[in-house]
């Protein structure tokens, strides 16, 4: 069962709110030597601390960890990430309403948001921008009928499995590592479409192993959650010790 963190944090919020005001504007005006009132004393002293998680989580970063490979080589699994809250515009929590616009994803992020009809966080790269002609054949990927260069990358990223290379491509202004297969898997081999207005185009970096846009179309503007901006730990499971050898800027 998927639990919607954040609907339980603006609850929990709300009701220890409550018996914060019910403790300073009621209770304490009243006889100090009264009997007081338990469930008051229990809650009231949660609601500070609540209430500046709820505000950072909700406006300015917020912790993911990756949990598949769909962003390999980029972002692995285990990986600890920030997302930067605010760059796409402040938006209120739970229903994702925007309500200051500061700026706008740009083709070459890499983005958190909610795919169409589904409550589950996903974290892909900014393909297309509303409006765009976006193209797939044999995984190379053309944008309003330009062709996105590849090029082998460098010795350190290495491809070890058989089948499977990682390139350097050119998207735009942005410069970022994939991993594809030498003979395209089905949503690599022949794909086209074009964004609707309001809408965005998103596909992972391991673009043969991705279930994105190509599967369940391109994402509302209101799904955004947010930009991913950084890797500040990386920690495969409970029975092995976290690594900051991966802390850096996400490209």
């Amino acid at each position: 069962m998927n639990l919607d963190f954040p609907l339980i944090l603006v609850v929990l919020t709300a009701v220890t709110g409550v018996a914060w005001l019910i403790d300073r504007l009621v209770l304490r005006r009243r006889d100090r030597e009264a009997k007081p009132v338990w469930y008051v004393d229990a809650l009231a002293p949660f609601f500070p601390v609540l209430f500046v998680v709820l505000v950072l989580r909700s406006f300015v970063v917020e912790p993911f960890q990756i949990p598949s490979g769909s962003m390999i080589p980029t972002l692995e699994v285990g990986d600890f990430i920030l997302v930067n809250k605010f760059a796409y515009g402040l938006r209120l929590p739970v229903v994702g309403t925007k309500v200051v616009p500061v700026g706008e994803p740009r083709r070459g992020d890499v983005m958190v948001f909610f795919p169409p009809a589904d409550q589950r966080y996903f974290i892909k790269r900014v393909i297309g921008l509303p409006g765009d002609d976006i193209r797939v054949a044999n995984n190379i990927l053309y944008v309003n009928g330009e062709r996105m260069s590849q090029q082998p990358a460098a010795l350190d990223y290495l491809e070890l499995e058989p089948g499977y290379q990682v390139m350097s491509e050119q998207l735009g202004d942005t410069e970022h590592l994939i991993r594809r297969r030498h003979r395209a898997g089905e949503y690599g081999l022949n794909y086209h479409t074009v964004v609707p207005a309001g809408h965005y185009f998103m596909m992972g970096d391991n673009r043969d192993n991705s279930f994105d846009s190509r599967a369940w179309g391109a994402v509302p503007e209101q799904n955004i959650v947010g930009k991913a901006f950084l890797v500040w730990m990386h920690w495969d499971d409970f029975f092995s010790l976290p690594s900051f050898d991966r802390v850096g800027r996400i490209q």
